[in-house]
């Protein structure tokens, strides 16, 4: 997050950097070259942390209570930097922090301490996220030519942008980028659930509920699932009528299904 963020600070100069300069700045922020990034600052320093605390500490505490501090350190260790980088990126950009600002408003809303306290608890769920990345790379391509889910471009979901929004600085720019990031993760794995759900059990549940509450993430459920009183027969029936060997074997809704030659629409249409 720091680098991500750093390239907001250098937002005004960016013609500087060069065609090489802003192609590597591109690359960093989208796909494989931003996975790489959260995982430098994210997940590397918290494994580095255990097994640091682990060979330094194991012979007077123990290898997994040495490996628990040196997790503790290095997560401290990185809120540090966030808060940092904050403030100099602030110092950096007074005339932002003077104007228009997102935390500003938030803290006359709920309270700062409440606020700041609510934001970095969301922090929490990086791990999560990062897991969810690491599966959408080893759990779902397989899926693709075993059973010919469709193949999707993820830099088209996992990539950041809201550092070139214009007076986004500091503390709202490094969160931004958070959740710039994990909802493109999580858009992503929703859709290749969508396929994972359809294929494998395009069944309603019993819970009204639960389909009002599932539809908009599964929109099958009201688009050629089988009803949850319904027969195998049904089942077996949906199957046969949209599923194939040849594929893809999108949800029902995927625009694969509603174009000519294969093709997926742009969603931005």
């Amino acid at each position: 997050w720091v680098r991500c963020g750093a390239g907001g600070g250098v937002r005004p100069g960016r013609g500087g950097l060069g065609a090489a300069g802003r192609a590597a700045s591109e690359w960093c922020c989208r796909g494989i070259g931003l996975d790489l990034v959260i995982t430098w600052f994210t997940a590397l320093p918290m494994v580095g942390g255990i097994a640091t605390g682990s060979s330094a500490l194991g012979a007077s505490l123990g290898h997994w209570l040495g490996a628990l501090v040196g997790l503790v350190a290095a997560v401290v260790g990185q809120i540090a930097a966030v808060c940092v980088w904050t403030v100099l990126h602030e110092l950096a950009h007074r005339d932002a922090v003077k104007g228009p600002r997102i935390v500003k408003v938030l803290n006359r809303t709920v309270g700062r301490w409440r606020n700041h306290a609510a934001v970095w608890w969301t922090a929490w769920c990086v791990p999560v996220f990062f897991v969810v990345r690491v599966a959408e790379y080893v759990v779902y391509p397989p899926l693709t030519w075993l059973v010919r889910l469709p193949r999707y471009e993820s830099a088209d979901w996992v990539r950041v942008s809201r550092h070139k929004f214009k007076g986004l600085v500091g503390h709202d720019l490094i969160w931004c980028l958070y959740c710039d990031w994990m909802t493109g993760v999580w858009s992503l794995g929703t859709e290749m659930l969508r396929n994972v759900e359809s294929f494998w059990c395009p069944i309603r549940f019993d819970s009204a509920k639960k389909c009002a509450n599932c539809r908009t993430d599964f929109p099958d459920i009201d688009a050629g699932w089988v009803p949850a009183d319904g027969d195998m027969a049904q089942v077996e029936a949906v199957l046969a009528a949209k599923q194939s060997r040849e594929g893809p074997n999108a949800w029902f809704g995927h625009p694969v299904r509603l174009t000519v030659g294969g093709e997926a629409a742009d969603r931005a249409d």
